[in-house]
């Protein structure tokens, strides 16, 4: 069953294994209901589960799934403002994105709550930002999921 493979991953993740899962279908198969109920098993279990659902009329959007999610992310950690947690992580995020962090913060807008506002104009070609926009997520994924 689906969920009991989600759980496995999730297991062999919190052992330390470098895990990944994607849900992917057609519209109305429950993806989100099974996206939903393994969110409640992790968060049971203390976890930290991130969503984001890639929807065809955000086509213009890159990345928009991953954005939703770590947007989601930077809310809840928002949410534990001034907690050990959150002070390290903010500390880790300004020290190793700097002030690029603002081009993800195009992105991801509730980082600007944890990073502060920056503000930054650039001429820069579009693949320079592509390229920079990839690592600095490269980068932010780094720190949360060893931060977490």
């Amino acid at each position: 069953d689906e969920l009991a493979s989600l759980r496995n991953c999730y297991h062999r993740s919190r052992s330390g294994n470098s895990v990944h899962a994607f849900l992917t279908g057609p519209s109305g198969t429950g993806k989100t209901l099974l996206a939903r109920h393994f969110g409640d098993y992790v968060a049971a279990d203390g976890g930290l589960f991130l969503s984001g659902k890639f929807d065809q009329l955000q086509r213009c959007r890159p990345f928009s799934a991953i954005a939703d999610a770590f947007d989601e992310y930077c809310n809840v950690l928002v949410g534990s403002v001034g907690s050990e947690r959150e002070v390290a992580v903010a500390s880790l995020l300004r020290q190793a994105l700097g002030h690029d962090a603002v081009h993800l913060m195009k992105m991801v807008p509730n980082l600007s709550m944890i990073m502060g506002d920056t503000q930054y104009n650039s001429d820069e070609h579009c693949v320079d930002a592509q390229e920079r926009l990839q690592y600095l997520l490269c980068r932010f994924i780094e720190i949360i999921a060893y931060s977490t």
